[in-house]
Formats: C-alpha cells, sequence, structure tokens
C-alpha cells in the first residue's frame, strides 16, 4: 500500500466520532463488476442503454468497467488496508435471474456468497443494496417499473437473495435512488431506459416505492435481527434571490424534489402541493399502496453531494422553476457545487422534520479530473480537501443532536459513471483502465489515516 504521507491536514481526527461508528466506502455493480456477459449474466436496461450511439458521452459501456467481477479480492484488500470496518456493495439482479420463471443462476449466488465471505474474513461489515439502477432488460421489455408485475419480480429476487445471504447480511437497502431510477431513467431520459415522460415517471417513482414498502417485511421474515431502509439522493434547496417569487420556488421545487420521498416513506403521503402540480400525471394508487410505502424501517441512507439554486420560472412545467448555477461557487470538476454546509443542512433537516432513527451518510464524493503524475502518484488534494470539509461537517451535524451512525465514501474506485462513462472520476483508488492496475490517491491515503487514528 502507499505511504501515507506525514504532513495531511489534521482539521478533524477519528476520536471526534463515536468508537462504534461505521467508516466505508460504497460501490455498485454495473459501475464497477464488468463481466457482463459472464457466469449467466444477462442484459440490464444499462446495457442496452450503454450500447445505443449517443447515450454515454465517451461511447463506453460496463461491460468491463473495473473488473471487479475477477478482482474482488483486491478490492477488498485495498479496503480492509484503508482500515474500513463497512463496504457497501449492490447485487446485480441481472446475475441471479434470467427470466420472469428462470430459477435463480447457481454461478450468481456463489459469486456474491464469496464476495460477502471475503468482507467477512477481512473485517467488513457488508451493506447490501438490493437495485441499483440496473433492471433485467427482460423485464423492461415487459413495461419495466411502470409494470406492476416487476414488483412481484423484484420481490422475488429479494426473497431469494435475502435467504441466500441473510445469515451474514444484516443491513440491507431496498433502492438506491429512486428519483434517479425514476426521473432521470423517465423523464428526462438521462438514464436507461431513457424515456421522457412525466407521467411514466411518477408512476413509475410509486411502483419503485410500493415495492421497497413491500420488501422490508420480507427481509425481516428471512433475515432474523435484520435492520432494513432505503438510500435516498436529497438536496437542500435555496432561493438564488431574495425575491418572494424565488422563495416560493424553493418551496414547489422542494416538494417533488425530496418531500416526493420523505413525507410518502413517513406516513404523510405524497404532499398536496406535490399532486396539483403534476395533476393527471399523477400516478395511479391502489389500495394499500400508501400504507405498504410507510413500513417502519430501521435507517435512512442519505445520499449527498450538493445544494440545488432554484429561481421562478413559470414556464417550467411541472414545478414552475429552474435549476441554475451562479460562477461564484466552489465546484468539482463535474460542475458541483462544494457546500458541506448543505450536508449540515440537508441532515438538520430531516431529523427534525422526520422520525427516520438512525441515518447513515451512504454516499459523498467528488468527481476532479484526475491524472498520475511522473512519480506513479495522484495527488487528487481537492478531492481529499472536499473529504475532509464534508466529514467535519458531519461531525458538526452529529454535535448539534443529528442520529448519524455512519459513513461511506463514494466511491473505493473509479468507475463507469453512467451517462458520462469513464469521463468522471469519482474514486478513492485511481484506475489505470488499460491496465486494470489500482492505484490509492492522495484522498484514499488521508481517508485512510484518518480512519486509523493516524493523524
Amino acid at each position: 500500500m502507499t505511504m501515507i504521507p506525514t504532513d495531511l491536514p489534521t482539521a478533524i481526527k477519528r476520536s471526534d466520532f463515536a468508537g462504534d461508528f461505521l467508516w466505508g466506502v460504497s460501490t455498485s455493480a454495473y459501475q464497477i463488476e464488468g463481466a457482463a456477459a459472464v457466469d449467466g449474466r444477462v442484459p440490464s436496461i444499462w446495457d442496452t442503454f450503454s450500447a445505443t450511439p449517443g447515450k454515454i458521452r465517451d461511447g463506453s459501456t460496463g461491460a468491463v468497467a473495473c473488473d471487479h467481477y475477477h478482482r474482488w479480492e483486491e478490492d477488498l484488500d485495498l479496503a480492509q488496508a484503508m482500515g474500513m470496518n463497512a463496504y457497501r456493495f449492490s447485487i446485480a439482479w441481472t446475475r441471479i435471474f434470467n427470466g420472469v420463471d428462470a430459477e435463480p443462476n447457481a454461478k450468481g449466488l456463489a459469486f456474491y456468497s464469496k464476495l460477502v465471505d471475503g468482507m467477512l474474513a477481512r473485517g467488513l461489515q457488508p451493506w447490501c443494496t438490493l437495485y441499483h439502477w440496473d433492471l433485467p432488460q427482460y423485464l423492461e421489455d415487459q413495461g419495466g417499473w411502470a409494470n406492476r408485475a416487476t414488483i412481484d419480480a423484484y420481490l422475488h429476487y429479494v426473497d431469494v437473495m435475502t435467504k441466500h445471504l441473510g445469515d451474514r447480511i444484516k443491513h440491507w437497502i431496498t433502492h438506491n435512488e429512486p428519483w434517479c431510477t425514476a426521473m432521470h431513467g423517465n423523464w428526462d431520459g438521462m438514464h436507461a431506459p431513457g424515456n421522457k415522460s412525466l407521467p411514466l415517471a411518477l408512476q413509475v417513482c410509486h411502483n419503485v416505492l410500493v415495492s421497497h414498502g413491500r420488501a422490508v417485511p420480507l427481509i425481516r421474515a428471512n433475515v432474523p435481527g435484520a435492520k432494513v431502509g432505503i438510500a435516498l439522493s436529497l438536496h437542500p434547496v435555496k432561493a438564488a434571490s431574495d425575491s418572494v417569487a424565488d422563495k416560493e420556488a424553493v418551496v414547489r421545487h422542494d416538494v417533488l424534489r425530496n418531500r416526493w420521498f420523505l413525507d410518502t416513506l413517513y406516513g404523510r403521503g405524497y404532499p398536496e402541493l406535490a399532486l396539483q402540480l403534476v395533476g393527471e400525471d399523477a400516478p395511479k394508487v391502489e389500495a394499500g399502496d400508501m400504507e405498504a410505502i410507510a413500513v417502519p424501517c430501521d435507517f435512512l441512507g442519505v445520499n449527498y453531494y450538493f445544494p440545488e439554486e432554484v429561481i421562478d420560472a413559470p414556464e417550467e412545467y411541472p414545478l414552475r422553476t429552474r435549476i441554475v448555477y451562479p460562477q461564484d461557487r466552489q465546484r468539482t470538476d463535474f460542475g458541483w457545487e462544494v457546500s458541506p454546509e448543505g450536508l449540515v443542512e440537508l441532515l438538520a433537516r430531516v431529523a427534525r422534520d422526520y422520525p427516520t432513527g438512525d441515518l447513515y451518510v451512504t454516499e459523498n464524493g467528488s468527481s476532479y479530473d484526475d491524472h498520475l503524475d511522473a512519480d506513479g502518484a495522484v495527488n487528487d488534494t481537492a478531492r481529499r480537501d472536499y473529504l475532509i470539509r464534508h466529514l467535519a461537517a458531519m461531525r458538526d451535524a452529529i454535535a448539534a443532536g443529528g442520529n448519524i451512525k455512519g459513513y461511506f465514501a463514494w466511491s473505493l474506485l473509479d468507475n463507469f459513471e453512467w451517462a458520462e462513462g469513464y469521463l468522471r472520476r469519482f474514486g478513492l483508488t485511481y484506475i489505470d483502465y488499460p491496465t486494470q492496475r489500482r492505484i490509492l490517491k492522495q484522498s484514499g491515503q488521508w481517508y485512510s489515516a484518518f480512519v486509523r487514528g493516524a493523524i
């Protein structure tokens, strides 16, 4: 492992947090595994989408990615060497089933079994995300998440996986970022399957939330002592000016961006203002759906990257808002605002307004245009400083009374970054894609030193 520099900033230290605080990294199957046609894996919507010309900025796919499927031991060794005590990963549904009525794929089950055993052998607590956007294409061909039959297929998949791994995994995340599944996949078309229909997106979102709610008791029945939650992408929303119109725009924007999920998951139903704004585009709700969605969970996963700043835009349906990007903000190379104070605000708001129980920051990270220096190092000082500032913000949120129990940096590895392909690097570890060599970046070295209490 790369030597850790001795001149790293010491603005925060490990002892600022509880002794049992979870320190981890997050990954997802399609972004790192590769091996797209190996051992019975079948195509997902992301295989189809990324193979469609013009959908991925660099024309790439996740067919190889980080080749984690074959290099998982090296990657888990890396997480262990960094001092992590938790590891968040997702299961590729497409490795488990190749059709609606198919039997589970033994080779897919075996892969995740040995992967989890590898985590446990290295002192890494497994955190399993059951769905991270990679719907089997055979289900999309039958209507995807807009078809309620997909809820049943998901529950069958969840049943199989929790029975198979429940003796070793106690922490389960039903879905990662249903906003992205629904809205980026079916409203703006940025993500697979690439549809552009608000009513479709809202129906997809509803069905995903129903599948979450119905999965929670199933997981608990299969896994004694299970801790179950969902990971939401949440954004503080702020007005671009002090005008009344822009302040009212914040309320409208927030009602779909954040409250559509939070209110509904915590038993308040879809916000009335949101339903008024979307009108006839609202999803069809069946008897028992809202009660199912509001099932009590053990924790909430918060994925935080940046705040959103909005103006009043009467011509923009349905929210009558527009996101703006002022030039006087510090930004990552992806253009995302760097705002540690936004994390404090978000965690405080969620804890104040909703009975979430334990909170975990299940994703937080930054993309910069990293490169290898002549000496073979990756000096990503901006990412290191981003990490330091956000951990300090989390410390402040805890000091203010937040019930935050863990932090998972996004991500362990540079990877296939969805519509951006390999143009964006979020990893604490640099991937030299032609050789698949792993090189711990300066940010990863700092995170390791911090978690180990060496700074």
